[in-house]
């Protein structure tokens, strides 16, 4: 067989052309998370698929579509991580974290898998930030988690965004709304799409979710129907109302949508979701909420948390409409050599120079002098070293050339 081997539909390669911006991406998150206070976990790729079937919802999308779920060779019911939260609140229990200083604050940055059709900003394989606080009830760290990816959309210089805010209520308030969302929806049921119906079935409140992406006649019904914002008990709008407060008083605004609600059965109270430039149902970069149950069903003792997770492909299609970018790396010494002159001693000098913390790099294509003075300016190098038999020549820009012995060159750039 000899046909040429490309990557898996649905996955992408991030090139070094690519790599500054992605890489002022992730930094900006860590550095953000950093001032924050949350601490950098990792998990395995792959998880007992039970931790996502039973926090996810057997009803959802991502439990019944999506999921890359295999067998072990001794038989495991395995899946590839479609998801960063449940398996952050998993090492939260497992390490015993839950005895620690609550809450404890964590974030990742890391690939997940999810089956789908791909698109721009839709992958099978994408990369994510997931951003967790576990163990406070606390309102004021729902909008701390919000803040926080408000203000790195703008450390960033993404400006063309808005955020949709709702509350989806608690176990008690949640079931009386649900009986009655139920039976409007039996009442019109011919008003829906099949995928509709089909969530009616199995889990009524995301008869909601993806609501953008729906045919026009299925929003214009389902805006009649009774929203779980209508229904919330005192307590989940006490806290929904000190969530706002502590937004309005740190200036992050926001739309209420009372239409809003997550993909997932973990989720409860706050739910919010950072809309981007894509005008399309991909033009979410970032989404979040409470999920105060979510410990309780992996067998850990009752524990609220609070996070979101954030697509970093889609963040980048949005700074790129932004017009953002980043510079990739220079060097700082580049040595081109002339016939004759010595390979060996331009690799000790290249050894003495990294390790003293100096970029430094040569041709190793065989290039004309005038090439390799060409690669140096590619590279963006600071100083080039023209290097003959018996001497060199150090070249900046805007100075004079400066003649040096071969001894001299490793401490006169060394300085």
């Amino acid at each position: 067989m000899s046909g040429r081997i490309e990557r898996p539909r649905g996955t992408h390669d991030v090139v070094p052309a690519e790599m500054p911006l992605w890489q002022r991406v992730t930094g900006e998150i860590e550095r953000l998370c950093g001032l924050y206070g949350y601490r950098k976990v990792l998990t395995p790729a792959f998880e007992d698929t039970a931790l996502f079937a039973r926090t996810s919802g057997q009803g959802s999308d991502v439990v019944q579509k999506e999921m890359y779920s295999f067998s072990d060779r001794s038989g495991r019911p395995l899946t590839l991580r479609p998801e960063g939260t449940a398996p952050i609140c998993r090492a939260y229990l497992e390490h015993g974290m839950h005895r620690d200083p609550q809450p404890v604050k964590l974030f990742t940055i890391a690939p997940m898998y999810r089956y789908g059709a791909p698109g721009k900003g839709r992958y099978r394989e994408h990369w994510q930030a997931s951003v967790e606080a576990i163990g406070s009830t606390d309102p004021s760290i729902d909008a701390e988690l919000v803040q926080l990816y408000d203000a790195l959309l703008h450390r960033l210089g993404v400006s063309d965004y808005h955020l949709e805010l709702n509350s989806i209520g608690c176990r008690a308030c949640r079931l009386p709304y649900l009986t009655r969302l139920e039976q409007w929806l039996d009442a019109h049921a011919d008003r829906l799409d099949e995928g509709t119906r089909e969530k009616a079935a199995t889990s009524p409140l995301r008869v909601f979710d993806n609501y953008l992406a729906k045919p026009e006649a299925v929003r214009r019904a389902l805006d009649e129907a009774p929203k779980i914002g209508e229904s919330l008990c005192e307590e989940c709008v006490a806290h929904f109302a000190a969530v706002r407060a502590d937004l309005d008083a740190v200036g992050v605004a926001y739309t209420l949508v009372p239409t809003l609600v997550r993909g997932l059965d973990y989720y409860s109270r706050t739910t919010w979701e950072f809309i981007g430039p894509m005008e399309n149902e991909n033009s979410t970069i970032s989404g979040g909420g409470r999920y105060d149950y979510l410990v309780e069903e992996i067998g850990g003792p009752a524990t609220p948390g609070v996070g979101f997770g954030a697509g970093l492909e889609r963040l980048l299609l949005a700074l790129e409409a932004a017009g953002a970018g980043a510079e990739a790396p220079a060097i700082d010494v580049f040595f081109a050599l002339q016939d004759g002159a010595p390979r060996q001693a331009v690799a000790v000098w290249l050894a003495e120079l990294r390790r003293a913390g100096v970029a430094a790099d040569t041709d190793y294509a065989g290039r004309s002098l005038k090439g390799q003075l060409t690669q140096a300016a590619r590279l963006g190098a600071s100083a080039t070293v023209i290097v003959t038999a018996e001497g060199a020549v150090l070249r900046r820009a805007g100075q004079r050339d400066e003649p040096l012995d071969h001894e001299a060159i490793v401490g006169r750039l060394s300085r």
